[in-house]
Parts: structure tokens; sequence; C-alpha cells
């Protein structure tokens, strides 16, 4: 096998490989690396590379599994961390260069997790600075760009993760959702993301945005690969207040494509909003696919999704400018403009307005589960268009401008103001060969339903198969 095959092969292909002995982790991480060098001066997906920490990491994890010291399915594992998860050792720059040198002593409770896993952290991806935005730009550490198209977004703010995981720099990665930071890259890049449920996953060691918001979640090439972080990560953890102590399932066990009887709900206010028809048609295609699977499909009404926008706003802004309240203060001048201005917008929000929204937020947050009691899931377009040109204020859809940033995070943002589980997988590709994701939400940690869904309905299509051009 080649190396280029290699980096395409999925963790849960990789893993058996690794296993049975028939690739060595050392091969592996040579294949991404050499990826890597190949394909950054045209992605420019990574902040910090970790080349002889990886090779390392490579040559300990081959010694253990000659050794029959085999930890699990992501030992030996390439994969790649979102600038914001804490690193012991490894400076953590946040996307942005007021944090050039700093080097946390301690690492997140992920990433203690994915070593104990016998993960191998090739290097820390590219953000949107602070993760405070949904395109992928960043001025500072230089854009992030799309492998379908290189003058194109990734997304963002995970935009290094998503670019990385789809062209096959590394087999799987972490992001941070606050708004779709993990799921709009993934839709833009054709790849599978998924946000847990609020509580699900550690927190601890992450740079926030909007901790009441904020949401860790895997950015892979396939739902099994969520399975298998998913498995590794999950849990308490007694660090972050915000953790909830419930059990954790094995993951693995929801994969059985079986979804017959399932009910799916369509919001009917999706389509009273912007969305391209292109990606409107998709959608429905797979809407189709999932009832040939034996899904019941219906119309539900979400009559509070038209404020939940606002509602998320108003939180995000406030709770962002006072995490980073001191950083304005002090260094306001050195941040990415664009963040710059949305932080300086959250001293205008008053105490009442932050305390109205969160008590709009209970009332969003009863809706939703009340729409959830009548269905087993939601099912929407992820993003309502796909990737545009880099630098693009404003998207034309239907002869309406529409600003960009609204615009991408119009069907992600409500499951970060309820915390819900939410994912994406690819459900099909523009006329222009650019992907389109399928979002499918459920109810607070019934995830297993989400990603049974999700895989069934993956492995009923070959759209996650395709990979970019570059």
């Amino acid at each position: 096998m080649n190396s280029t095959e290699i980096c395409y092969f999925t963790a849960s292909q990789l893993c058996r490989l690794i296993q049975n002995k028939k690739i060595s982790p050392i091969e592996v991480v040579e294949a991404h690396l050499t990826r890597i060098r190949s394909l950054e001066p045209v992605l420019n997906s990574f902040i910090t590379l970790l080349d002889d920490q990886a090779m390392a990491a490579a040559k300990q994890a081959e010694k253990e599994i000659q050794e029959g010291r085999y930890r699990g399915p992501l030992h030996g594992i390439p994969l790649g961390l979102k600038d914001l998860y804490y690193t012991k050792g490894i400076r953590t720059t946040s996307g942005s260069r007021i944090f050039d040198t700093f080097i946390p002593n301690f690492d997140s409770t992920i990433v203690r997790k994915l070593k104990g896993a016998g993960g191998i952290l090739l290097g820390k991806q590219n953000m949107h600075p602070l993760a405070y935005g949904p395109t992928g730009e960043n001025l500072e550490y230089g854009h992030m760009h799309n492998p379908w198209n290189p003058k194109l977004i990734a997304g963002g703010s995970s935009g290094g993760s998503g670019s990385a995981t789809a062209s096959g720099q590394c087999t799987l990665s972490m992001g941070s959702d606050t708004g779709g930071s993990v799921r709009i890259p993934s839709a833009m890049c054709g790849l599978v993301g998924f946000k847990p449920t609020y509580g699900r996953l550690s927190r601890y060691g992450l740079t926030a945005l909007a901790w009441s918001q904020d949401h860790p979640g895997p950015i892979t090439r396939s739902v099994e690969d969520c399975v298998l972080i998913m498995n590794a990560i999950a849990g308490y953890d007694p660090n972050d207040p915000t953790s909830v102590e419930v059990p954790v399932p094995d993951y693995s066990k929801a994969l059985t494509g079986e979804i017959k009887g399932l009910r799916v709900g369509v919001p009917k206010e999706y389509f009273q909003v912007p969305i391209d028809s292109q990606v409107k048609k998709q959608f429905w295609k797979a809407v189709k696919r999932l009832g040939e699977l034996g899904a019941i499909v219906s119309e539900v009404s979400w009559p509070m999704y038209h404020h939940s926008m606002a509602i998320a706003n108003t939180i995000m802004m406030s709770e962002a400018t006072a995490y980073h309240s001191k950083l304005i203060r002090t260094n306001g001048s050195r941040i990415y403009p664009p963040a710059r201005l949305r932080l300086e917008a959250g001293f205008f929000i008053s105490a009442i307005d932050y305390i109205q929204a969160q008590r709009a937020r209970t009332l969003f947050y009863n809706q939703s589960l009340s729409v959830l009691k009548k269905v087993d899931l939601l099912a929407g377009p992820t993003v309502p268009v796909t990737a545009f040109k880099i630098g693009t204020d404003k998207v034309k859809i239907n002869n309406t401008w529409v600003g960009a940033i609204p615009l991408l995070t119009q069907y992600t943002r409500p499951f970060n103001l309820n915390g819900f589980p939410a994912i994406t997988v690819p459900c099909g590709f523009s006329d222009d060969g650019l992907p389109i994701g399928l979002q499918l939400a459920g109810r607070p940690f019934e995830e297993e339903i989400v990603l049974r869904t999700a895989h069934a309905y993956e492995h009923s299509t070959d759209w996650h198969l395709r990979r970019p051009p570059v």
C-alpha cells in the first residue's frame, strides 16, 4: 500500500491493520507527516507541527504492540487537535499571536485520555482566532483552505481540523463547537462532525469562548471513527463543573444499521430562512433515503427556532466578553479585528439582557424537548450553503444578499443553545463538486440514536468515500 492510501484509511481500518501487525505505527505516522509537508503550503491546516514527538510516540506504540501491550483501537492512530486544547509542554495559541509563546503545564482532560488510549498527536491545528468565527479565516497564522477548492473557506472555527482530516493529513481531529464550529467545517469539507450533549465531554483545559455553549467534539471521516473517540473520551470529569455524571454507554453497540420505525422530524421552520437550492435538493434526497431505510419521516413545528439565534448570540457575546475582558483591555489592539469588534460589542449587552436571554433559553430548551417527544430525531441541512470564497462578507441566495456569519450558523447554533447532541454526515455534492452535510439531532444523552441513524445513512451512500482533489 502506498502512503496516500495509508493517509485515507479511517481509524477503524487502521486499527485493525495495526493490531494485526500488518502495518506499523511508524509507517503510519511517517506517511502522515509526508502528507502534511506536501499539503501545508496549500491548506495551512496546522499552527504547530510535532514531527519529532510524533515519531517518538510511534516508536513507543510499535514497541508496546510488539510486546502484546495493545491499548485499544486508538493505539498508534495519528490525530490533530484544534489549538485551544491545552497540551503540556506544547504551545497553545487559541489561534492568536497574543498567545504565541503560551505553554500549558498540564494536559486537558480529553488530551490526557487520548494519550492514554495510545493516540499519536501530529500537531496543533489552525483555527479562527479565539474560536470566534465560523469561516476559518485567520490573518495572524494564515487562512485555512478547503481541500475541495483551496480558494474557498474550510469553515470554522475548527477550520484546520476540517481541512487536515479531509485531506489525509491526519486520521481524525478534535475540535470545539460553540455555534457550529465542529459541524460547519465538517459539512464544508465532506466529513463527519459530532457535537455530543453538553456535559458529556469534559471542557477542562480548553480555552473558553462562551462557557455555557462550548462543546468539544470529534471530526472524522466516518461515524465509526466518532464512536472510537467517544468511547475513549466520554465521561464525568470532576475538574469540569459543567460535566454531568451519567452512565456512558459503549457507543459501538449503537452501530446496528437498523433504523426501521425511527421517527424523524423535519422542522418546517428550516425552510423559512435562506437556503441554497442545491443544498435543499440534496437534503430532501437524504430524507428520502432515511425513509427507504425504514424511518418514519414527518414535518414538525419548532416556533422558537426563529428566536434561537438572537438568544444564543446575546448569551455568547456576553460570556465571550466576560471571559476575555482583561485581554480586551490590555491587548485589545492585538486581537484579530473581526473578533475584537464582536468582543467589544459584548460590553454593550446589559445584565438584564443576559438574564432575559437565559430565561428565554429555558423556554427554548423546554420547547425543544416537547418537539422531540413527538419524534426521535430532527433532520435538516447542516449549513444552508456550500463553501464560498475566503474573504466573503455576504452570500447571494435567491437574489438576496445574506450576511455570511449568521448564514453559516443558522442550523447549527440552536443545538448549542439547548445542548442537544447533533451530528453532520456528508449527503451529497453541489454541481461544482462541493460537499453538503445532513444534520441529525436528538434528545439529551441519547447520542446512540443520533450515531446509529447517521451510521445507517452513511453506509447506504458513498458520499463519505469521496476524496478531495488535493
